[in-house]
């Protein structure tokens, strides 16, 4: 697909597109609305103190990893259109009872609720891979994933305005919240009637069960366990960040851990018992997949993802103390990082599609990542600035340009369970933040940048190993499977049958 075709509104797939991308766009708009008003919050609330905005900080990010997973089971059940819009307008709650709360017990629970809303990026990405083909999903998913994660630089450069010049007073930063909110509950109703899971009644086939990820092999059972302990098993790390900052008791965070191993436990049982009974059964030569490139796409996730939100983190502080710059030019170079997103996933996801091999792709992206952030940790105040931007830039390209391609992978390893698949993998990228966070409080950024490059090349080794071209990769239509056809028979016979009840 070239880039001329975008602007054929009235193509019923470029329709699909733009909608779905404008729907994420403002998820992430509503998702990252509170740090550029944070400054505006305490001077609003008199009991407000810079501990509590960090504290809301990590609960912004607490559960979007379980809803991710949550999510991706929803999504293989009840197709992206309907999750997508009851996300949105459900999401809308928290947001606005966050904009008007007045005490911290109910701007932490919302705050802790809304934090869910980050799953928004997997259904996108499901809905994208039921509309293209598989020899365009991967700039469909690029421009989709690009544009529509600017969402969250559009609210650092509108909101403040908004709140401040637009609304005014003292509590314009509650009204501003309560705008986005109000928008996106609105964009989700009228995305429910807007659009269909892909271009027909079949496009979208369900999952035998939708409560775990099926697998091929008793072996990828297990895999599918050890890889599913992390991603619950990480909350611990912020229980134990919440309880360090003297906002949990110790009797708080043991109930917190004990929830966490409750839900890994239930978790594992839920995988337990969906593959069990079809391995017993044996799954067809042709309905299998390779787990193990679903676990490589996990460890990309992580190491370019998790990359991304970490330096996003630490960049402005970073190019201040270095350079001696001033807060305002730092943040604006630190941006670039960011804004590289509009043309780098899109590109990348074009490449991957362009290439006609995506595993080499993926390789090349996840080894430019780790050069790229070996020459950040040489960085220092003896780099002439420009040079400084130029090697942020190039290693930004390669960082989202990776994150493209990772999705334009996805939908060909078993379209049957796209959004499972996708739900993992998004659900690693936000592990990535938070392991690379917590270490980058006990190193200097010099150091953070090499166990960045670090994690890419393990990432690169892991690809490498376990990574498969996609069967089908680049054909006209997904692979169908006989376990796909017998589910789509049963899928269009239900729709067959309730114009005959009517």
């Amino acid at each position: 697909m070239k880039v001329a075709a975008l602007f054929k509104f009235r193509t019923p797939e470029i329709r699909a597109l733009h909608l779905t991308w404008i729907a994420f766009f403002i998820t992430f708009y509503v998702w990252f609305n509170m740090a550029p008003l944070a400054s505006s919050m305490l001077k609003s609330v008199d009991w407000m103190t810079q501990d509590h905005i960090r504290l809301f900080a990590i609960t912004n990010v607490a559960l979007t990893i379980p809803a991710r997973i949550i999510v991706g089971m929803a999504l293989d059940r009840f197709g992206p259109r309907r999750v997508f819009s009851i996300l949105m307008v459900v999401m809308a709650i928290p947001a606005l009872a966050f904009a008007f709360g007045n005490t911290m017990t109910q701007m932490l629970i919302s705050r802790l609720v809304l934090s869910s809303i980050g799953a928004s990026f997997v259904v996108g990405i499901h809905m994208t891979a039921l509309w293209f083909k598989p020899k365009d999903i991967g700039f469909a998913e690029g421009f989709y994933a690009g544009w529509g994660n600017f969402g969250s630089a559009a609210a650092a450069m509108t909101l403040p305005t908004i709140a401040l010049t637009m609304l005014g007073g003292e509590d314009g930063w509650r009204w501003a919240i309560a705008i986005s909110a109000i928008v996106m509950a609105a964009y989700g109703v009228f995305y429910w009637f807007a659009l269909t899971d892909g271009p027909s009644a079949t496009s979208h086939r369900k999952t035998r069960k939708a409560m775990a990820m099926e697998v091929s092999t008793w072996g990828d059972m297990i895999k599918l366990i050890i890889w599913t302990i992390p991603l619950v098993g990480c909350l611990g790390i912020l229980v134990w960040r919440i309880q360090d900052m003297g906002f949990l008791s110790m009797n708080g965070a043991l109930i917190a851990y004990l929830a966490i191993v409750a839900i890994v436990i239930y978790q594992i049982v839920q995988i337990i018992r969906v593959n069990v009974p079809i391995l017993k059964k044996g799954v067809p030569e042709d309905d299998k997949y390779h787990f193990n490139s679903v676990a490589a796409l996990n460890t990309t996730y992580f190491a370019n993802f998790g990359a991304e939100l970490a330096v996003i983190s630490m960049l402005p502080m970073f190019f201040e103390q270095t350079w001696g710059l001033s807060a305002a030019a730092a943040g604006l170079i630190a941006a670039s990082f960011a804004f590289v997103n509009l043309v780098a996933r899109p590109m990348g996801g074009a490449v991957s599609d362009r290439m006609g091999n995506r595993r080499f792709v993926m390789l090349s992206y996840m080894f430019g990542i780790g050069i790229g952030f070996m020459l950040m940790g040489l960085m220092n105040s003896n780099w002439p600035l420009i040079v400084a931007i130029a090697v942020t830039i190039f290693t930004s390209f390669f960082v989202q340009g990776s994150e493209g391609a990772t999705f334009g992978i996805i939908p060909s390893i078993k379209r049957r369970i796209t959004g499972q698949i996708s739900g993992m993998a998004g659900a690693y990228g936000n592990v990535g933040a938070v392991v690379y966070l917590t270490i980058f409080t006990f190193v200097t950024p010099t150091q953070f940048f090499y166990i960045l490059a670090g994690g890419a090349f393990i990432s690169w080794v892991v690809c490498f190993i376990w990574l498969k071209e996609p069967e089908g990769a680049f054909d006209e239509e997904y692979y169908v499977s006989s376990v796909d056809r017998m589910i789509e028979e049963q899928e269009l016979a239900k729709v067959q049958e309730k114009p005959q009840q009517g």
